[in-house]
């Protein structure tokens, strides 16, 4: 296949050049699927792990604790794989780094399956999440290089829809499992649910059969293995400040959004049920029952989001366009979370949180890669988006040791997400210093 040859197809690329976006979008879809399968189980897990019994009073502290433990554990592995295989991505070759990366998340996440103890659950997470954090440089920097010039903005944005996506099939797949093939076995549902995490797998061995490195890397001349000290020289240190402003606002605040929905939408549920005089296993239904419309609001308002970064970036501007997705971002969240609704009414209120806190995630798969040069470019890339992820693990962690120490679940963890709504607003601020690179020619 010649990565070459004049496109005429769809958006005027090549079969070739979709495959490349579609291998790089399943690679990001399984890389959220396996990311956040945890965050729907943990309830289940935790407590068995530890030797409690499932939905006690006692259970309910250390579930929490543990999760946002390992949620920030999670993030900081994901930030270490980022910084890791960027460098790999840029000396070794992008879709040699995808493949890598997707089998090394896959196996991870499926060896928690036969975890005896949290300690080990733990290992085998911080292990996949080495994969998950390498993924999304190596994918982004090869759609950038593989597509016309002219479809950038739209095949980055394409290539994130696949992270709604994936998150909504971690909700079918631990609904399915839980709820409906295995309801009376909590206690060993879980792993089965770890299981589906090796799916990815055999994606990744398809993406080394069809997908070829991208020419603008294979041409280049100095393959001189890239130093993380380099983004901070003067020749690139303003690109560099530039990708960290907006994915550390984007990313804390998505993080501490999107962990605690199952606490959020339990909680909510547990309200209503009180309301309508609901009791035992009815409590139950209605609670995995929220948990999933919360997902999907979230979901469907991400990837709505998503797609509107591209007339967002091509005629805005980026600088523009993250203003706008942070305002809103923090609108949304402050009056979600900040006002006194019925708990339905605030369900629904993560449709707007989506559409903004997730949907600006859809333009860092074509900015950060824009920013950097060839040479740096996975680890330019791959430093900025996943360095955020770093002050992002303080998010859950923070979270949840508030709400241990609340009179509810519930209330502390809304008074607590109230306060996360200034994060976006505050890097309204910084956009000063964000380097705007529409109309730029993806530098060589």
């Amino acid at each position: 296949m010649n990565q070459a040859r004049p496109a005429t197809g769809v958006w005027g690329m090549s079969g070739y050049q979709w495959t490349v976006v579609f291998a790089a979008w399943l690679g990001w879809g399984f890389d959220v699927f396996d990311g956040l399968l945890f965050n729907y189980i943990a309830p289940n897990c935790i407590p068995t792990l530890l030797g409690l019994r499932i939905g006690s009073p006692e259970a309910s502290a250390p579930t929490l604790w543990w999760t946002g433990v390992l949620t920030s554990m999670l993030l900081l592995g994901w930030a270490l794989g980022g910084i890791l295989f960027g460098r790999i991505a840029d000396r070794l070759g992008r879709t040699r780094t995808l493949m890598i990366t997707m089998l090394l998340y896959s196996l991870g996440t499926a060896l928690c399956a036969a975890a005896p103890n949290v300690w080990t659950l733990a290992a085998f997470r911080f292990i996949a999440s080495l994969g998950i954090g390498g993924e999304w440089a190596a994918g982004a920097a090869m759609v950038a290089e593989v597509v016309p010039e002219k479809r950038r903005i739209e095949a980055g944005a394409l290539l994130y829809t696949s992270a709604p996506l994936g998150l909504a099939l971690a909700t079918l797949v631990t609904y399915q499992v839980g709820a409906v093939w295995m309801p009376d076995r909590p206690d060993i549902s879980w792993r089965y649910v770890f299981l589906s995490g090796l799916i990815p797998a055999a994606v990744a061995l398809l993406v080394r059969l069809f997908v070829k490195e991208p020419e603008r890397w294979a041409k280049l001349a100095d393959r001189t293995p890239p130093r993380v000290a380099e983004l901070f020289q003067p020749g690139t240190r303003a690109l560099t400040i530039s990708g960290l402003i907006t994915a550390l606002t984007a990313l804390i605040t998505w993080w501490t959004c999107n962990a605690f929905i199952p606490v959020i939408a339990s909680g909510l549920a547990g309200v209503q049920a009180a309301a309508d005089g609901l009791t035992g296993t009815a409590i139950t239904a209605l609670k995995e029952s929220w948990k999933a419309q919360a997902t999907n609001w979230f979901n469907l308002g991400g990837l709505i989001g998503t797609l509107l970064t591209v007339p967002a970036a091509k005629m805005l501007g980026r600088r523009v366009m993250f203003g706008i997705y942070f305002l809103v971002s923090g609108a949304s969240i402050l009056l979600a979370f900040g006002l006194d609704l019925e708990p339905q009414t605030h369900l629904m209120m993560y449709f707007p949180i989506g559409l903004s806190v997730f949907g600006v995630f859809g333009s860092f798969t074509y900015y950060l890669p824009e920013l950097f040069p060839t040479r740096l470019r996975g680890t330019g890339s791959g430093f900025c988006y996943i360095i955020g992820r770093v002050a992002a693990a303080l998010g859950p962690f923070l979270v949840v040791s508030i709400v241990r120490s609340g009179s509810t679940a519930l209330e502390s963890a809304m008074h607590v997400l109230f306060y996360v709504g200034f994060v976006p607003i505050i890097g309204t601020f910084a956009l000063r210093w964000v380097v705007e690179t529409k109309g730029r020619a993806l530098p060589d």
